[in-house]
């Protein structure tokens, strides 16, 4: 389903969740401009049709002791599917990757990593990902501070072009 599918409505309700997620079915109502009922039903196929992946905390990761972020640049020995997709599921499997990203040019992987301090980082570097198998080249940025970090999409963007489209 693609966004032409969806009404202002759906786009509003959207955005809403997306700045604040945890407001009740009420208050999104009122912020959208229907009544409680149909935004509910509205929010569900929203979910079910896979609009809405789920909810989370935005956690503070410094707060709670994670002191350290990485981006690290992982290029591989060889980008056949099977091996893409093997690296893609060792990512998965380890916790202190936060993302994984497949990209196009010079590597073929970007990662954020988090950890508690420089050594624990440097431990899963040099034990896991530089060992890991089809691992061909490692480049590591260290985070010094964070301009911006927002997560989703810029609904006013979708929406001018929409205006655009008519």
């Amino acid at each position: 389903m693609g966004i032409s599918k969806l009404d202002a409505v759906d786009r509003k309700i959207l955005s809403e969740l997306q700045n604040y997620g945890r407001m009740t079915n009420v208050d999104l109502a009122g912020k959208v401009g229907i009544s409680a009922p149909p935004c509910l039903r509205r929010v569900r196929t929203l979910e079910e049709k896979g609009y809405i992946n789920g909810y989370h905390a935005d956690v503070n990761s410094r707060e709670l002791g994670f002191e350290v972020q990485v981006f690290v640049m992982v290029g591989l020995h060889s980008q056949a599917e099977t091996d893409l997709a093997a690296f893609e599921a060792q990512c998965r499997n380890w916790s202190l990757v936060r993302e994984c990203h497949m990209l196009n040019g010079e590597i073929d992987f970007i990662l954020k990593c988090v950890a508690p301090d420089l050594s624990t980082f440097q431990s899963f570097l040099t034990g896991h990902l530089t060992s890991a198998e089809n691992v061909a080249s490692v480049k590591t940025s260290l985070v010094i501070r964070c301009a911006k970090d927002e997560p989703g999409v810029p609904f006013e963007v979708l929406e001018e072009r929409l205006l655009k489209d008519f």
